[in-house]
């Protein structure tokens, strides 16, 4: 990702962990894929005032709910089958530092979002950077592009309903609580 926010970057050996487990590794994407489809209606359901939001979100749904059904097709065709979610403890560590009240409460959900988005954006680059010539690298390449323009998307929707110096402010503050998040994570054949 050529203009990532990020500022801890994955280390080589979470790749490495991926590609060593990478039937692991695909059955915690399927789930990610379906929980990030389960946030955007979440979103759109807790903002049915917000125009914008509510259809960005409603296409953002279906394109995650896709996404999901992609991997999972993956996952039959290595003779697997999906398993039971697992918790996602860098997920839930992040959504710790989601601040209560109405603007600030939407401003921190949107930050959060485009973070995550553009986590899973550099991780996917690097899956496909790994991975052969063939379908599946293009699968992840693709996979890789659509978690950028969800980051930025996340990002503009802030713009439209908040005061650009506060996002601008609360950004700086998530990146570090991201990128401390981020250094302590186990390595694992997980997106997370």
């Amino acid at each position: 990702m050529v203009d990532s926010p990020l500022r801890f970057a994955t280390p080589a050996a979470w790749t490495q962990a991926v590609m060593a487990d990478f039937d692991s590794f695909l059955l915690d994407h399927a789930a990610a894929e379906k929980k990030a489809s389960g946030m955007a209606i979440s979103m759109l359901s807790h903002y049915p005032d917000r125009i914008a939001l509510v259809a960005s979100m409603a296409d953002l749904a279906v394109e995650e709910l896709t996404h999901y059904r992609e991997v999972v097709k993956w996952i039959h065709r290595r003779g697997l089958v999906t398993a039971a979610d697992r918790k996602d403890h860098y997920v839930l560590a992040l959504r710790e530092s989601i601040r209560k009240g109405r603007d600030i409460y939407l401003l921190d959900r949107l930050l959060t979002a485009s973070i995550i988005e553009a986590r899973g954006a550099e991780r996917f680059a690097l899956v496909a950077g790994a991975l052969p010539a063939g379908s599946l690298k293009k699968f992840y390449q693709s996979i890789a592009r659509s978690e950028e323009r969800h980051y930025e998307l996340f990002l503009e929707l802030a713009g439209k309903y908040l005061d650009g110096e506060m996002i601008a402010a609360r950004w700086d503050e998530l990146l570090d609580i991201e990128a401390a998040i981020v250094s302590r994570l186990p390595i694992q054949a997980a997106l997370h």
